[in-house]
């Protein structure tokens, strides 16, 4: 369940265009340190858990960079335990300046199916060491957290409905290239009130999860931010809806248009 959901940060790093310079300079005016996103992940009707995206106060140098070091989590609540329990917790440290990821780090626990990963990443040997392994990536690879934070930043201004973009990551020891189509705008009404937001539909892979390749919807806020206020899914059995709960310390003012009734 937040296996999937983490693939609509991850497909939203399509969105950033590889660059000729060797890491350059990224600007960053989407996020800052301190900032927390809350999500509501339903199974159906089924109120399944929680997940959080948060960008610590940590600024830990690594080989003489600074980083942004992200955390993602995700739990099911006590009912969902029953069905599948998950305890999800990934992390990503980033260079402050290009915005690649140096170090990621992932332990999972998803219906007793254990997963742990270390991995460190070589950008100018185009390789990741993974739990010792060592594997060739693409150049300026993202990983499943650094991927949507590097992908806020990038300028959509350009950008057409119908275009689809491709770009390269690093998920469970393989290179991915993930593909996401702009579909045009829209405005999503949640419990914490009506917002203005860019439409994107994910490709996805047909067959295992999916029936077809349209089958995930996620809606961005038309603002500097760029913070997911919805994602939907129709699964083979049934449909996942995850919906921002709460945030908190956003870089910029959040495309917010109404608030709730009361």
């Amino acid at each position: 369940m937040f296996k999937l959901f983490s693939y609509i940060f991850l497909c939203f790093s399509a969105l950033y265009a590889a660059a000729q310079d060797q890491f350059p300079h990224h600007p960053n005016g989407s996020f800052h340190r301190g900032e927390k996103l809350t999500f509501r992940v339903h199974y159906g009707f089924i109120d399944a858990g929680t997940a959080e995206m948060v960008v610590t106060e940590e600024n830990r140098k690594i080989g003489e960079r600074n980083t942004y070091h992200i955390v993602g989590t995700g739990k099911s609540n006590r009912f969902f335990d029953f069905l599948f329990r998950v305890r999800d917790r990934f992390e990503s440290y980033i260079d402050e300046e290009n915005h690649l990821p140096l170090v990621f780090i992932r332990r999972s626990n998803e219906g007793g199916y254990i997963i742990k990963q270390d991995q460190v990443f070589n950008h100018n040997n185009k390789t990741v060491s993974s739990n010792g392994k060592v594997y060739s990536v693409p150049d300026r690879v993202q990983d499943m957290l650094s991927a949507y934070y590097y992908a806020r930043n990038y300028d959509l201004s350009d950008l057409q409905i119908g275009d689809t973009v491709k770009a390269p990551a690093f998920v469970d020891d393989e290179n991915w290239v993930l593909m996401i189509r702009f579909i045009g705008r829209d405005t999503i009404t949640t419990n914490l009130g009506t917002f203005a937001c860019l439409k994107f539909n994910p490709v996805v892979q047909k067959g295992r999860i999916f029936k077809n390749e349209s089958d995930m919807i996620v809606y961005i806020t038309d603002d500097k931010n760029r913070i997911p206020i919805r994602g939907e899914a129709r699964i083979l059995v049934g449909s996942i809806q995850m919906d921002l709960a709460s945030y908190e310390n956003l870089a910029n003012p959040v495309a917010k248009i109404k608030e709730t009734d009361d």
